[in-house]
């Protein structure tokens, strides 16, 4: 069974066909995801705060990253592989390009997610010159939390919005592969969705994405404490897992998923 590669996404946003990603953290519901049809699994440092019970994805190391994605990797088959690279990580393109490089060597990555905007590009410029394959993460970046004074939403004055366009054209031209934009309005979505060639994917960033992507424990309704608003616990509709999963594929697929109500306006 072949991976899913980039060029299938890329296909599909040219063919304005929907597709759908999850996190993951362990062989077994990787397994899971992958035959309900997800497409792309991320390993995500969200892993700090649902696995490790952490209150940020500050403290995720590389070693934690390193092993929850081999854990991923031996439960598909199919399904693209991306990871974070976690806080401090990528501080500098040396740095990044070394860390980079463990996550696809030993982790089997096939993506790597950075997040930030502009001052990223030289780093993408040269993980992809060298053949890793980059996603970057715009919008609310978690890793920036306490910058941002906590979990808002992102680009709703015109100056914040025009530069997280601005920010997606300065990584698409730099080389990356994928854009994940979080908690953003849907109209800035549907600008930059319009706007890029590369693949869009959202979480709390509308349905105008090329993708979309929930934590997992928020999908099947299990998170410690409130559940996001532009998360939909799917487990409830059916109370089986691996049902919950093919059920989010298909609002994803059909545009039923994220509706107005998971979604942020101006």
């Amino acid at each position: 069974m072949n991976r899913i590669t980039l060029n299938y996404l890329r296909k599909l946003k040219r063919e304005q066909q929907k597709f759908a990603c999850l996190t993951a953290y362990d062989a077994s519901f990787a397994h899971i995801m992958e035959h309900a049809g997800i497409e792309v699994i991320l390993v995500g440092d969200s892993l700090g705060m649902v696995i490790q019970g952490h209150d940020s994805t500050l403290p995720v190391t590389m070693e934690d990253m390193l092993y929850h994605c081999k854990l991923v990797h031996r439960g598909t088959q199919r399904a693209l592989l991306m990871v974070d690279m976690p806080f401090m990580t990528y501080a500098t393109p040396e740095t990044a390009l070394i860390n980079a490089a463990r996550l696809m060597r030993e982790g089997y990555a096939q993506v790597v997610k950075l997040e930030g905007g502009a001052w990223l590009t030289e780093t993408v410029k040269l993980l992809t010159e060298r053949g890793i394959p980059v996603c970057g993460h715009l919008g609310l970046t978690p890793q920036s939390v306490h910058q941002f004074g906590g979990y808002v939403v992102q680009g709703r004055r015109e100056s914040e919005a025009t530069q997280i366009y601005n920010d997606a054209l300065a990584l698409q031209a730099a080389g990356a592969s994928l854009v994940l934009l979080e908690c953003v309005p849907v109209e800035l979505t549907r600008q930059i969705t319009h706007a890029l060639e590369i693949p869009v994917i959202g979480i709390g960033a509308g349905r105008m994405c090329d993708g979309q992507i929930l934590v997992l424990y928020d999908m099947l309704g299990i998170t410690v404490g409130k559940r996001p608003s532009f998360s939909k616990d799917f487990l409830a509709e059916t109370g089986e897992i691996g049902s919950a999963i093919k059920n989010y594929v298909s609002a994803v697929k059909t545009g039923e998923f994220p509706s107005d109500a998971h979604s942020f306006g101006t």
